[in-house]
């Protein structure tokens, strides 16, 4: 439970200036209703958010009602169009790899309710809060680990979730990138298909990087789910002394690993527990007349063995 409570934590110092008197879900608003969106529950990532906003509402006696747009746009703001039939108080949204939603928004605005939008900022539209990570942040502090592991010498492959102009990954991938292409002796090797953000996904182009390279000592993935797949395909291959693994998120499977001491060595956190916290607590200090920051980046460590233990929990909803 060492990591729950580290999210806590992490929840209260970023939330403490907005939040305050409102982390019960509002002890008057015992009957209100609100939205939660989702553009996908394809990924353990927003599997998460999405179980830790219902739990979050659950304690604090409000209703939640989710919807799974399965990866389509229209879905979404169809389900967006539903939620704002059932008079929701408030709406949070979980828009994925979706870039973009402006007739959710413009619906959500007419009816004059806020919303929060989680982990991808929807452009263009007009949204009340975000909470979210710095993922070119994380991603640099990946790219500073793989550096000063390999002391500037290597090929580095990296495996991106994909779309070609999905932002979080390219935020993520270019803070790599900035550290380790100002290094002559480190190679990068940017596998061609994309991994779609699974373990299936990063299995699959692992498996062809390493037909192609035989000299790979680094392995950067878009997030965790990818290189845990990656991980095994690396295993299956005989070659897990040959290489090391660096992902983001904080998934649990991530976070074993490297707590274990396997060749899963670095992550950044962007834990989806935290996230779905964050987004609750801001959705309920709102509707409780409160005023929060317009974007609010939550912070996102960086996990090794030495303080692995102190994020993991292997009960955790991701």
């Amino acid at each position: 439970m060492r990591r729950l409570i580290a999210s806590v934590a992490v929840g209260a110092c970023v939330f403490a200036a907005t939040a305050c008197g409102s982390d019960d879900g509002g002890s008057g608003s015992r009957s209100r209703m609100i939205g939660m969106a989702n553009f996908t529950l394809g990924a353990p990532y927003f599997i998460g958010i999405s179980k830790t906003v219902e739990r979050e509402a659950a304690e604090g006696g409000v209703t939640v009602s989710v919807t799974d747009a399965k990866g389509d746009a229209p879905a979404l703001t169809s389900n967006v169009a539903d939620l704002l039939a059932k008079d929701v108080d408030g709406m949070i949204i979980s828009g994925g790899p979706l870039e973009a939603a402006p007739a959710a928004l413009a619906a959500i605005k007419q009816k004059g309710i806020p919303v929060v939008l989680v982990d991808r900022k929807l452009k263009p539209g007009e949204y009340t809060s975000w909470v979210g990570p710095d993922n070119a942040a994380i991603g640099h502090q990946d790219g500073t680990y793989i550096n000063d592991r390999l002391k500037g010498r290597g090929k580095v492959a990296i495996i991106r979730g994909g779309p070609a102009d999905n932002s979080i990954g390219l935020a993520r991938t270019g803070g790599v990138t900035s550290v380790l292409q100002k290094q002559p002796g480190i190679e990068l090797v940017v596998a061609p298909e994309f991994g779609e953000w699974s373990s299936d996904g990063g299995l699959k182009v692992m498996e062809n990087l390493l037909a192609r390279h035989r000299d790979i000592k680094a392995v950067f993935c878009e997030n965790d789910s990818m290189c845990l797949g990656a991980q095994k395909a690396i295993s299956d291959a005989g070659r897990s002394k040959d290489m090391f693994l660096a992902g983001v998120d904080g998934q649990k499977e991530a976070l074993a690993a490297i707590n274990a001491g396997t060749n899963y060595e670095v992550t950044g956190l962007n834990n989806a527990v935290t996230m779905g916290k964050a987004a609750y607590q801001r959705l309920i200090t709102l509707l409780d007349g409160g005023t929060a920051e317009k974007d609010t980046i939550v912070p996102s460590p960086m996990i090794t063995k030495e303080n692995a233990g102190q994020y993991y929990d292997p009960h955790s909803e991701f």
